[in-house]
C-alpha cells in the first residue's frame, strides 16, 4: 500500500473526531513546495478539497498562485499538521489533531529537502521550527528562515485583527515573500 492510501485509511483518532475520518491533503514528490498548514476547515472537508474555504482565497492571493496551479499536486503539495477536520471550539476550528504530524509528516516531508515549505500559521511553524519565537517575530525575520522555510500567518479571517495591527506583513514583507517563492518554485 502507498503512503497516500496508508493516510486515507488512517483511523487513529477518529473517536476524537466529529465525523468518519475523512484526511484532506494534496501530494505528490515532484512538488517542488510544500505547504504545511493546520488542519482543513468544515468547507474543505465537504468539498474534499484542501483551502477551500476564505483563507485558501487569501492564501492564493498573498501567494500570487492562480487556483489551478494551487490545486496541481505536481507544484504544489499540502500537508497539514491534522490531516482531519478535527470539529468546533468556541471561538473557531479546534486545533489538529496531535497524531498526524509525528506519524506521516516524516514519510511526506523527508528532511533534508531542497523543497520551499511554507509553514501557515503558529502549530506549523512551532512544530518545524522549534525556536520559541512568536509567530509575529518569525514573519517578521523570515529571511532568518529562507533557505527551506517561509514561515506565514494563518490567512483565515479570523486573523485581520493581527493583519490590522501588523500591516507591514501585507504592505512591506509579502511582496518580498512572493517573489523569493517565484523564484524557487522557477529555479527548481
Amino acid at each position: 500500500m502507498d503512503i497516500i492510501s496508508e493516510i486515507n485509511n488512517c483511523t487513529e483518532c477518529a473517536h476524537s473526531l466529529p465525523f468518519s475520518p475523512k484526511p484532506i491533503l494534496q501530494y505528490s514528490n515532484t512538488a517542488n513546495v510544500i505547504l504545511i498548514g493546520q488542519a482543513p476547515g468544515i468547507k474543505a472537508h465537504q468539498s474534499n478539497t484542501p483551502w477551500n474555504d476564505a483563507s485558501g482565497d487569501r492564501l492564493r492571493l498573498w501567494l500570487d498562485m492562480p487556483e489551478q496551479m494551487f490545486c496541481n499536486k505536481n507544484i504544489l503539495s499540502i500537508v497539514p499538521m491534522g490531516f482531519c477536520y478535527p470539529g468546533k471550539s468556541k471561538s473557531g476550528d479546534l486545533p489538529p489533531r496531535p497524531e498526524c504530524a509525528p506519524k506521516w509528516h516524516p514519510l511526506l516531508v523527508q528532511q533534508p529537502t531542497s523543497k520551499v515549505i511554507l509553514l501557515v500559521g503558529k502549530y506549523a511553524q512551532d512544530y518545524y521550527l522549534r525556536d520559541k519565537k512568536t509567530l509575529t517575530e518569525r514573519i517578521r525575520n523570515w529571511r532568518d528562515y529562507q533557505v527551506q522555510y517561509l514561515p506565514l500567518p494563518h490567512p483565515s479571517p479570523r486573523n485581520n485583527i493581527w493583519l490590522k495591527r501588523n500591516s507591514w506583513f501585507e504592505n512591506d514583507i509579502l511582496p518580498q515573500m512572493k517573489q523569493w517563492l517565484k523564484t524557487k518554485i522557477k529555479n527548481n
